[in-house]
């Protein structure tokens, strides 16, 4: 059962120009007035500043620099009460075109942020990924829980299970305060156009035939990213030291459906979409038990109904062109050249 709650008033947010970590920036904002919040990111291709824009300056300051460089974060993590990470590498396609900024970002990164906490103090919780777990088979009723062992398939989700692990070493061998969420897809307002959902919606918004890898059944467990908010906040405050949680709401949809229930919601025929060669090493389902999550720290979903949370982020979407539209071309070519 949880301890004693921990209220910080000053956190650090690692990747909070990306989708995830803007979101929650944009959470806890809302909802925690009492909170100030220091964003680093790195401002790569992934991280817009447009994605904080308009939040109060009294209550969130952007500090531009990379979670690897030691010195800043000497100079970043002092005075405040905990860091919750959500910096990383985390598109599959680009891992498997190219590893390498992905043992950077997600193992040296999450490396140099445990020991800034360690020498200043500060709890952090770190975010990661059900794709540590590897896949389960289509036809398998079993779902993904904290006991479930390691088997990373893709170069992206090796690099998250090695910083997952090296976040435990902490918590042992040096009493690190810090805590680990596995989360599932993520879907809502300010997802890059390289991702599956958005991608979708934009090429649909070009009058563009949206593509659809191998057969289309993999399944994927989507959460609206305003519930996983909710759950890493409830996991920083609540959560005991040393354990995982993972994050789901019971969301499990082929990508398919996925795609049909787009076009179905965009006034396009269930078909109107070209099938392209599979990713490699594509994993077929991904399924997440949370019940330990709910149980012992007393977390719900709020987004149950996929449907309309769907159609609120094609709206979202569609309102927000100018957000979107610098980085199509670019996306789109990149993945021309890989035939997909």
């Amino acid at each position: 059962m949880p301890g004693e709650a921990f209220c910080p008033t000053n956190i650090i947010v690692t990747g909070g120009c990306g989708f995830i970590g803007s979101n929650f920036v944009h959470y806890v904002v809302e909802n925690h007035p009492e909170v100030h919040v220091t964003v680093l990111d790195k401002l790569t291709y992934a991280g817009n500043p447009e994605n904080i824009a308009g939040l109060p300056a009294g209550r969130v300051e952007l500090v531009v620099g990379d979670i690897c460089d030691a010195g800043l974060l000497d100079r970043v993590v002092p005075g405040h009460d905990a860091v919750v990470h959500f910096a990383a590498e985390s598109h599959n396609d680009n891992s498997i075109a190219d590893p390498e900024p992905f043992l950077r970002t997600n193992v040296e990164g999450t490396f140099r942020l445990l020991e800034a906490c360690r020498k200043f103090d500060v709890r952090l919780h770190h975010v990661s990924t059900d794709e540590v777990y590897g896949d389960l088979a289509l036809d398998d009723p079993a779902r993904f829980t904290e006991e479930t062992p390691y088997r990373p398939s893709s170069p992206y989700s090796s690099t998250k299970a090695a910083s997952d692990m090296l976040v435990r070493a902490w918590v042992r061998t040096y009493g690190v305060r810090a805590t680990i969420s596995n989360c599932s897809n993520n879907y809502g307002p300010y997802q890059h156009v390289e991702k599956f959902i958005p991608r979708q919606i934009t090429n649909i918004l070009d009058g563009v035939r949206p593509k659809l890898y191998g057969d289309g059944r993999n399944v994927r467990d989507w959460i609206h990213t305003e519930d996983h908010s909710s759950a890493v906040w409830t996991i920083l405050t609540r959560g005991i030291i040393g354990e995982t949680y993972l994050i789901g709401a019971d969301g499990e949809r082929s990508n398919i459906d996925v795609l049909r229930a787009i076009l179905a919601a965009m006034g396009r025929e269930p078909d109107d979409f070209d099938w392209v060669k599979d990713r490699p090493g594509h994993d077929r389902r991904y399924a997440i038990d949370s019940a330990k999550l709910r149980r012992e720290l007393g977390w719900e979903p709020r987004h149950t109904d996929f449907m309309s949370g769907l159609e609120q982020t094609i709206t979202w979407y569609r309102e927000h062109e100018s957000w979107w539209r610098p980085s199509k071309e670019a996306t789109e070519a990149k993945y021309a050249k890989q035939g997909q």
